[in-house]
């Protein structure tokens, strides 16, 4: 009876006749009951028939049919309307309202939106009774049906059309529209937010949500909480929402709150730049030229020495026209460039030179009278070539002291062959070379200047391990460095414990089997070629051949260098990271480098596997990362939760259970909140693969 009842249209007359009762004051709790029997009916026939559950009665094929029909109730309605008889809707934005709360959002509205869209374009009643059907819907149930509505709509004049000015009219759905969906989710596409944020600026009575909408957009992009604690994600998301803002707003609108935006954006942008993550730096940039071109129309903008590919942006309203302001003023020095050469070409005396220059936007020119001197032939001409030092104590002379800039660039290039060439004479002076090194400023533009130091400490380093590495891990907490020496301390540390741990030779490759046979010819031979040919082929069509010998590699083995130093690189770089120094503060705002002290201390545990030291490292290191472990940068977390992966795959596991059991059990206490409750998503899937580890632990003892 009920699936006859569904399939021949009653439930359209059961909601008209719920509607005409309502409007005259009709039984509340009867309204109640046929709401939940309506909307809950898939669950109720479901329940009593188990799996003989009729097709109609299927929630996808169910939703569909309600919303034929509750367009067939509005129909009704405006046929009432039209001939003057009062009308309730409320029934209908009840139904509405409890089939979305309950997640049928999609099924309904695929089947309402279309129709509505269609009933709405030139029928004023129609846009009356759709703006009313959204307006009755209760407020507990007011953001399952914005949420529905903007999701579905193909364009913003389209959801206008839909909702009228609903998020002035009501609290609830200006919450959500304003707050919840831009500022406490981010999981909407970009579609999503163009047409809410397209919706916003449609109408003069919405457009003051608009201008508010962005003021809180930057504020909190410019909230340096925020940028900490906040994922990556959201961040984007953000980002996304202030630059199709800034597509929608007019001058003047800008003019009235020219201040606060620029106030918002300069803090922003520092905020962001301070950022250890390079994707929320790049943010940061492309957000800050973006609102200081809007801003600042006439006098000078932002602009960084960046070049950035925001795949995330593409398609966003707002971004393109930035690129076409970027490619616009490349037009203008491109057609500069051309005025130049015709000028050049036009003038025979005293030509006037012009020069356009990007910085200000302007032209210079002066006279000049020098192009009809012939110039000297040159090309014959050979570039002097220095020669290079070939003593350790001639290269520290000529960095030290020389002025021979052709021979002191000989000496950076060549100082590390000479290096490894000379070890006795290098220990000699091997710490004196690494603080020249450490030192050592770039005199011209050399080409890869900051590579050929880097390889020149790697060398002295491995050369002479314990003393070297004293002195730089000693230098690491000193005071009159640069946060730049101290992260190259770092990286050389790093890489020479690499090029200490791995084996000097890699083996050489034999074949098994007996040598080939070959014939020797005369070499004075013509036909030598010829012969040899003839020979191969005979030799090949005889030869019966059922296998071929495996190469086989015979690993040199040599000892692992890096065994009896391991400590002098780690343990000193893991004992005064909590002193602050005048001008060095790893626990306050240099947090940059602990984050980079925290990746060098676990590559430096993973490269000590098979160590005699690598267990009162690991027990160190567990100690360094439990103090840690609430730190408020996520670039430090994630480095925290990679030396807990070292520990665990570098010391042996009947250490690990014996000597560090208590450690272990907290540490895996720690990881299962950083796997819940960490914002960043690097530190939930490093949490996560440590937890792994960590059965796998259990499993193999």
């Amino acid at each position: 009876v009920l699936e006859q009842f569904l399939q021949e249209g009653r439930i359209s007359a059961l909601m008209w006749e719920a509607c005409q009762q309502q409007a005259q004051a009709g039984s509340p709790e009867l309204q109640e009951a046929l709401l939940s029997k309506i909307v809950c009916l898939p669950d109720h026939v479901g329940n009593k028939l188990q799996g003989k559950n009729p097709p109609v009665f299927f929630p996808q094929n169910y939703f569909p049919l309600l919303g034929g029909a509750i367009i067939q109730v509005l129909q009704k309605i405006s046929d009432s309307l039209r001939g003057g008889l009062d009308c309730s809707i409320s029934f209908i934005s009840h139904v509405l309202g409890k089939v979305c709360v309950h997640g049928r959002q999609k099924e309904i509205l695929s089947v309402l939106v279309p129709r509505l869209t269609d009933l709405t374009k030139s029928d004023c009643i129609w846009q009356r009774i759709c703006w009313r059907l959204v307006e009755c819907v209760p407020d507990r149930w007011m953001e399952a049906v914005v949420l529905g509505f903007v999701q579905r709509e193909p364009g913003a004049d389209i959801l206008s059309r839909l909702l009228g000015n609903l998020v002035v009219k009501n609290k609830k759905a200006q919450f959500v529209v304003t707050q919840k969906v831009l500022l406490l989710q981010y999981c909407h596409t970009t579609a999503v937010l163009q047409n809410l944020l397209g919706y916003l600026s449609l109408d003069s009575l919405r457009r003051p949500l608009l201008i508010k909408v962005l003021q809180e957009l930057l504020e909190t992009w410019s909230s340096s909480s925020a940028v900490k604690h906040s994922p990556p994600e959201q961040q984007q998301y953000i980002s996304k929402a202030i630059l199709i803002c800034l597509s929608h707003l007019k001058e003047a609108e800008i003019e009235s709150c020219r201040q606060e935006l620029l106030t918002s954006m300069m803090e922003g942008v520092k905020c962001h730049l301070d950022s250890n993550l390079p994707q929320i730096r790049r943010l940061g940039m492309i957000v800050a030229e973006s609102v200081s071109s809007k801003i600042n129309t006439d006098g000078p903008v932002l602009k960084f020495q960046v070049k950035v590919i925001m795949k995330f942006m593409s398609g966003v309203q707002g971004f393109e026209e930035i690129e076409a302001l970027s490619q616009m003023i490349q037009g203008i020095i491109a057609n500069a460039n051309t005025y130049l050469e015709i000028r050049r070409g036009s003038h025979t005396f005293k030509k006037r030179r012009y020069l356009f220059t990007e910085n200000n936007n302007s032209c210079f020119y002066f006279f000049y009278s020098d192009d009809d001197l012939i110039p000297y032939d040159m090309s014959e001409d050979k570039e002097l070539k220095t020669k290079a030092p070939v003593y350790i104590r001639d290269c520290i002379e000529v960095l030290t002291g020389s002025e021979d800039v052709d021979k002191w660039e000989a000496t950076v290039q060549a100082l590390e062959s000479l290096v490894r060439k000379n070890p006795a004479a290098t220990r000699e002076v091997s710490v004196e070379l690494a603080k020249i090194l450490l030192h050592l400023e770039e005199k011209t533009c050399i080409e890869g200047f900051v590579l050929l130091r880097q390889r020149a400490q790697v060398a002295v380093l491995t050369t002479d391990p314990i003393p070297v590495a004293k002195y730089l891990t000693s230098q690491f907490y000193s005071l009159n460095y640069s946060l730049r020496q101290r992260m190259d301390i770092l990286d050389v540390l790093v890489l020479a414990a690499q090029e200490l741990s791995y084996p000097k030779s890699h083996g050489k490759t034999k074949r098994s089997g007996a040598q080939k046979p070959c014939i020797q010819l005369l070499p004075g031979s013509d036909s030598s070629k010829d012969w040899r040919k003839i020979v191969d082929e005979r030799i090949k069509s005889k030869t019966r051949r059922f296998a071929t010998g495996q190469s086989q590699v015979e690993l040199a083995s040599s000892p692992n260098e890096f065994s009896s130093v391991a400590g002098y690189f780690f343990f000193p770089l893991i004992q005064h990271f909590d002193r602050p120094l005048t001008t060095f503060d790893l626990l306050g705002e240099d947090h940059f480098v602990l984050g980079r002290l925290v990746h060098t201390l676990a590559i430096l545990m993973y490269l000590a596997v098979n160590t005699v030291a690598v267990t009162a490292m690991g027990k160190a290191l567990l100690e360094f990362v439990w103090a840690l472990r609430f730190h408020t940068d996520s670039y430090v977390r994630q480095g925290l939760l990679s030396c807990i992966s070292s520990v665990l795959l570098s010391v042996p596991a009947e250490h690990l259970l014996e000597d560090m059991t208590e450690e272990l059990l907290e540490t895996q206490s720690w990881l299962g909140d950083v796997v819940e409750k960490d914002p960043d998503g690097d530190c939930r899937r490093l949490a996560l693969q440590n937890l792994l580890l960590m059965e796998n632990l259990k499993k193999k003892l």
